[in-house]
């Protein structure tokens, strides 16, 4: 006889057909309602910034559930999210010693020389998933100059990969656990409101503007895969925006395109919000 599937706690097909990333909230689910289930929180692997903003959408209204995002630095992008029930607080229940604790993040410094041949984000997370890493072990990364990198993870994987050496591009990379006060994250601007004037409304132009760097280093991101629009990567350049659109540059903020006017020169006047 097939065993018995526990019923459903939370109204699924509800929740994942308003979904904008059904397939990233699905596994999600199970752990909300085993939260429910067991009066024990439960901690999710990292999660894209994408799957996070739409399971706090989805998840975050339904009276039964508490959630709680932690990444290791108050603007991480990537993050744990963990389920509790809203009502334990007055319940009585005595939760076990490991439920009670946040989830243990720490750092891992990614030291080499990366002086004649720059690597990306992008690279030094492939040099961990080669090295054994599994993608929800990682949360946020960002490149040191010429110097490596650092990262944020669960201190399983800085338990198994501390003090090892993974290949990055073609350099070798040294790997040292780090408490996370010895981490150096990129501090973005404060949220403020632009107004700019632009002779088109492509991705190179507005996104330029917005976030203060120049056109042709623009590009060259785009092309190289660190800028996204609406959480999707785009490398072309040309790529024109239209209002809602949401431009993501990494370790650099997030450009909201709030209106589009057409100006009597054939141009476009835009109001940005970034943050």
């Amino acid at each position: 006889m097939a065993p018995l599937t526990p019923p459903s706690l939370l109204p699924r097909d509800a929740l994942l057909a308003s979904s904008a990333n059904p397939v990233g909230l699905a596994p999600l689910l199970p752990l909300a309602e085993q939260a429910l289930r067991t009066w024990e929180p439960v901690w999710s692997d990292f999660l894209t910034a994408a799957i996070l903003e739409d399971a706090l959408e989805q998840l975050g209204g339904l009276s039964e559930l508490k959630l709680q995002v932690s990444g290791g630095h108050p603007q991480a992008e990537r993050c744990c999210l963990r389920f509790e029930r809203s009502d334990t607080a007055n319940s009585g229940t005595v939760h076990s010693p490991a439920a009670l604790e946040e989830i243990p993040l720490t750092g891992l410094e990614m030291q080499g020389n990366f002086l004649f041949d720059p690597a990306t984000p992008a690279d030094f997370r492939q040099g961990l998933l080669a090295a054994g890493a599994m993608p929800g072990e990682l949360g946020d990364l960002w490149v040191r100059g010429d110097r490596g990198a650092q990262l944020i993870t669960a201190q399983p994987l800085a338990a198994r990969l501390g003090g090892q050496q993974v290949q990055v591009r073609t350099v070798a990379v040294a790997l040292e656990v780090v408490p996370l006060s010895g981490l150096k994250p990129p501090v973005r601007p404060r949220p403020r409101a632009l107004s700019t004037v632009e002779a088109s409304l492509r991705l190179d132009a507005v996104a330029s503007a917005g976030f203060g760097v120049s056109r042709s280093r623009m590009a060259s991101w785009i092309r190289q895969g660190v800028v996204r629009i609406n959480w999707r990567v785009v490398r072309t350049p040309s790529r024109e925006l239209v209002e809602g659109d949401r431009v993501q540059l990494e370790d650099r903020g997030e450009l909201t395109v709030l209106n589009v006017e057409a100006t009597k020169r054939e141009r476009w006047r835009l109001n940005l919000n970034r943050t």
